[in-house]
């Protein structure tokens, strides 16, 4: 008899998305919120709603949906945003992830998480430093007044660090973790190779898959090209053994950008552009990519497309939540929790204070560091991270429990705290939503 599995886990997830939608569009509350909670309870009162098993699946499960989730924030990031703030964005998602994923591991000599080596310090603190931006779009989409900068400044950090966090977990935390010695100069060449392998292999693909977009006009192919970029970019990259995710946002926003160009060149030449005539010729300059109308609709679907994905790997953590395991490990839980809360609100005040201080950087003021500081939700990329840890690794279950714990806390008490400032406190004074005071 044929197994309907997956046509039921589809009804399943799709009923949870609508429902997650309806419900806190009626409530105003982050549709991330229903979701865990939804999860959560299908998986404990319904099981047979969820008749595969995802856990099992995990696996073939993320290399099908981490194209799709990366693929909708790249999207989502304007290139004039990215040239306008990219300092900002690589100061919150390189810099500062460097620093506190540094910052974290310090606390090995404080022996705060016992039988633990620096390197395993090094590789929870990168799982646990990465930001998760649907979770992020999920609470911040409910807020009117956040000024478009911060926003940018979010979307970017939130996008960008998982790339930070992902070269730092493979190439740094979990190598010194398993052979029990790491060079900060071998650590170092290593991450910089990645970054610099990446990049050029993301913009060598973004470049093949703008020339692509030319072939045809319709907005269903267009559309389905850059689904079929993500999945390229993801792939070719991990065969090379070098950062997917890295390659995938590069690739995606490396087109998007010779999009815009050509978009804004029929409006107005390239003017004293160093490499304009070149670079004009290479566009192919008479055959337009896409439009900005059709370009709406991608950026609609693919947020569709990767809500749904992130969807799953929120149904995932739910089967993954053991709540033995968690009052188990709650010390640690915690502790892991409020560090890398401190850590992040430290790390926002010094770039609060560099605004403040450098005109090569937006002043956020009170506020905007206030925002930025509970925006660092953490989600699928966490979940994916720690999963993804070989089972012959010491504490592998201690891993596990803590970052699900920050996982379900940081959405919960972060998520909670900007819903509340934003439906009670804001309203109360006479904000600018154009700028952040101080």
């Amino acid at each position: 008899m044929h197994s309907f599995a997956i046509e039921i886990t589809t009804i399943t997830v799709l009923s949870l998305v609508i429902f997650s939608n309806a419900l806190s569009a009626k409530l105003k509350i982050p549709s991330v919120f229903v979701l865990l909670i939804g999860s959560y309870l299908i998986y404990t009162l319904f099981p047979h709603f969820v008749p595969i098993d995802l856990k099992e699946e995990f696996d073939a499960l993320i290399i099908f949906f981490i194209p799709l989730i990366f693929m909708a924030d790249a999207l989502h990031l304007h290139f004039d945003d990215i040239k306008r703030y990219w300092f900002e964005i690589f100061y919150l998602a390189v810099i500062s992830v460097a620093i506190s994923i540094a910052a974290g591991a310090s606390l090995y000599y404080f022996d705060i998480f016992a039988s633990l080596s620096l390197g395993a310090y090094v590789t929870l603190f990168a799982i646990n430093m990465a930001t998760d931006a649907v979770s992020v779009q999920s609470v911040l989409s409910q807020f009117k007044g956040i000024p478009h900068g911060t926003k940018v400044m979010i979307e970017g950090e939130s996008l960008g660090n998982d790339a930070t966090a992902v070269i730092a977990f493979f190439f740094i935390g979990l190598p010194w973790m398993q052979s029990g010695e790491m060079s900060i100069a071998s650590a170092t060449v290593s991450s910089l190779k990645v970054f610099a392998f990446s990049s050029i292999l993301g913009l060598s693909i973004a470049f093949v898959f703008y020339l692509i977009l030319k072939l045809f006009s319709d907005k269903r192919s267009e559309f389905f090209a850059f689904i079929v970029e993500a999945y390229s970019a993801y792939l070719i990259a991990e065969h090379f053994h070098i950062s997917g995710i890295l390659t995938l946002i590069i690739a995606i926003i490396g087109t998007k950008f010779f999009i815009d160009a050509d978009i804004a060149s029929q409006k107005k030449e390239l003017q004293n552009g160093r490499f304009s005539r070149a670079y004009r010729k290479s566009r192919i300059s008479k055959i337009a990519a896409t439009t900005n109308e059709r370009l709406e609709y991608i950026y609609e679907m693919a947020s569709e497309f990767g809500y749904i994905a992130a969807a799953m790997i929120f149904f995932v953590l739910a089967e993954m939540v053991d709540l033995g395991q968690l009052m188990h490990y709650w010390r640690e839980i915690v502790i892991m929790f409020v560090v890398t809360t401190i850590i992040r609100a430290l790390s926002m005040a010094k770039f609060a204070l560099l605004g403040a201080k450098s005109k090569h950087i937006e002043p956020v003021g009170l506020e905007g560091w206030f925002i930025l500081t509970f925006s660092g939700m953490k989600g699928a990329l966490s979940i994916i991270l720690v999963h993804m840890l070989p089972d012959s690794i010491p504490h592998k279950e201690m891993f596990e429990a803590v970052t699900i714990g920050v996982v379900t806390l940081s959405i919960f008490v972060y998520g909670i705290v900007l819903w509340a400032y934003f439906m009670f406190v804001r309203p109360m004074g006479k904000k600018d939503d154009n700028k952040i005071k101080g």
